[in-house]
């Protein structure tokens, strides 16, 4: 078993997804997939890197024909014991040769890339998931970003000079992740040479969850209303080219 596989035999990817803070990143996230089906006839849904299958099996019980891979088996069981309708497998991102060529309208690759980290496996999780999307189709990726690790985990847990010492930082304060860590950082420029080198065309780059992870005791305390309105902030400026990177996600949509 690999560590990312016991990390996720542990880590209750469910439960963070109902938290508050969770919630303005699915509810933010859902809002621009639905946004994006709305362009697409009779779309077909691809979800590589299901995870336990939150947004798959939302989508399928709406009606969508939705398929997807999951690498833990543990995630798996999860998804598969909810008893929809998605066609799931186990499954990695880096080699797809199970589904052909333009197979999906929308593809989600929610979490894959949070656990890859060189640019060489990036890519190739970025160009499979571009092979199987019909041409026209859309591509939405989500990324951990750099800033939210550092100012979390190095400044505000106090690791920062651990991290220095120990090389997990560059001069420009850039992560310098392995695998032993688990999750790999990245800021806009990444996200844009992959773009580039994978021949897509970005249609929008939206934070998902904002400010939402810097004030989780903060969204915790709040009554609904006040939450309502807190989402109607952040469903205002997620777009904002001033906001990009600064929250711990954001989602590349592309269209291939």
């Amino acid at each position: 078993m690999t560590e990312l596989e016991e990390y996720y035999n542990k880590f209750d990817e469910e439960k963070r997804l109902g938290r508050r803070h969770g919630q303005v990143e699915y509810i933010t996230a859902m809002k621009y997939i639905h946004e994006y089906l709305a362009k697409l006839e009779n779309p077909k849904i691809f979800d590589i890197g299901a995870g336990t299958g939150r947004y798959c099996v939302a989508l399928a019980n709406e009606g969508y024909d939705v398929s997807a891979i999951e690498l833990v088996k543990h995630n798996l069981g999860i998804l598969k014991a909810k008893n929809s309708t998605v066609k799931a497998r186990q499954g990695t991102a880096l080699n797809l040769k199970k589904y052909e060529d333009n197979s999906f309208d929308l593809t989600l690759l929610f979490g894959p890339m949070y656990h890859l980290f060189s640019f060489e496996d990036k890519l190739k999780a970025l160009t499979e998931a571009k092979r199987v999307t019909k041409p026209g189709g859309y591509i939405m990726v989500a990324y951990c970003m750099n800033e939210y690790s550092v100012l979390t985990y190095g400044f505000k847990e106090n690791n920062i000079k651990a991290c220095i010492e120990e090389g997990k930082l560059d001069d420009s304060f850039h992560v310098v992740a392995e695998m032993k860590d688990l999750y790999d950082y990245v800021r806009i420029e990444d996200i844009d040479k992959l773009n580039e080198a994978a021949g897509l065309k970005r249609d929008k780059i939206i934070s998902t969850d904002g400010p939402a992870n810097y004030i989780r005791q903060i969204l915790r305390e709040m009554d609904d209303e006040t939450f309502e309105m807190f989402m109607k902030y952040h469903l205002s400026t997620c777009e904002r080219a001033d906001l990009l990177g600064a929250g711990a996600h954001t989602m590349d949509i592309l269209q291939v």
